[in-house]
């Protein structure tokens, strides 16, 4: 029962928090922009305006790439460092976003303010970048000893066998998957935590997202595997429906973007809906205790 009620409230908090996220997709399109639109100039100056749509109209030709010479490398090092800088900022905006949509959707919350919103994220973002940093670093680690010590055994083997490493792939990544939802849960019940006290404690915040998660187990693992198939369901839908289309017209493209920009902002709200279901169910478990 109280899975629905988490869902259901999360529903209706994230639906009147579309303000908040229209922010973080207007905020997110000028990220990408500010990478795109020099790339596009590079582009255009390395392979000429009207030849670069010719030469890779049918698929990518070696060829046009490899007459650019000495330009490649500068295009190459450009789209590389542009590339890092933009994962390194779309990182640092999330940590800085997460903070406002987590405090939107606390219980208490009255309607929205982009004034709240702000300040909410500006108050939250160092607890909020540690708590992400610490957990990053948790992955990092059972990535390497859940995954790659066990594979490295495996194929170092006097006999390995292509089947065995395979199967040793299989369980590892399994088992991966399994702990590195529970790492969600940790992280999303120390955001949840975390907002709603006045003095930053990402420690505090930690402990609480760990001694939560497993005091309240069941319930808590159950709701996230709903969330996260929701979010692949829906990330596989669109990964079926955007490469199949190919506009042939500039009002074709056009809609393209629009399309794709639509199915972006509602990607950024089942985000909001998973934050929103595990503040609703602490909420709940909260009121429980009491």
């Amino acid at each position: 029962m109280k899975l629905f009620i988490a869902l259901k409230s999360a529903a209706i908090r994230s639906s009147k928090l579309w303000k908040g996220i229209l922010i973080v997709w207007f905020s997110t399109l000028l990220l990408v922009c500010a990478l795109a639109i020099p790339m596009k100039g590079a582009l255009n100056s390395g392979f000429g305006r009207s030849m670069i749509t010719e030469k890779l109209a049918d698929g990518i030709n070696v060829e046009v790439f490899a007459d650019l010479g000495a330009t490649l490398k500068s295009l190459i090092s450009y789209f590389s460092t542009g590339f890092f800088l933009l994962i390194l900022t779309a990182f640092l905006m999330n940590t800085f976003f997460s903070g406002g949509l987590f405090n939107s959707l606390k219980g208490s919350s009255g309607k929205f303010s982009a004034g709240e919103f702000f300040r909410a994220s500006a108050k939250n973002f160092w607890p909020f970048l540690v708590i992400s940093l610490i957990l990053y670093i948790i992955v990092l680690i059972l990535a390497i000893l859940i995954i790659a010590v066990p594979v490295a055994m495996v194929s170092k083997a006097d006999v390995p066998s292509d089947g065995a490493v395979f199967k040793t792939c299989i369980i590892v990544v399994s088992i991966f998957l399994l702990l590195l939802t529970i790492l969600f849960l940790v992280a999303d019940y120390a955001r949840a935590w975390q907002v709603t006290k006045e003095r930053n404690a990402c420690f505090k915040a930690i402990g609480f997202g760990f001694s939560q998660t497993f005091r309240t187990f069941l319930s808590s693992y159950l709701l996230m595997i709903i969330l996260l198939v929701v979010q692949i369901l829906y990330g596989w839908l669109v990964l079926s429906i955007l490469p199949g289309m190919k506009p042939v017209t500039g009002g074709g493209v056009f809609l393209l973007f629009l399309l794709s920009q639509f199915l972006f902002f509602i990607k950024i709200l089942l985000k909001a809906w998973r934050y929103g279901s595990v503040t609703s169910l602490m909420e709940q478990n909260s009121e429980k205790v009491l």
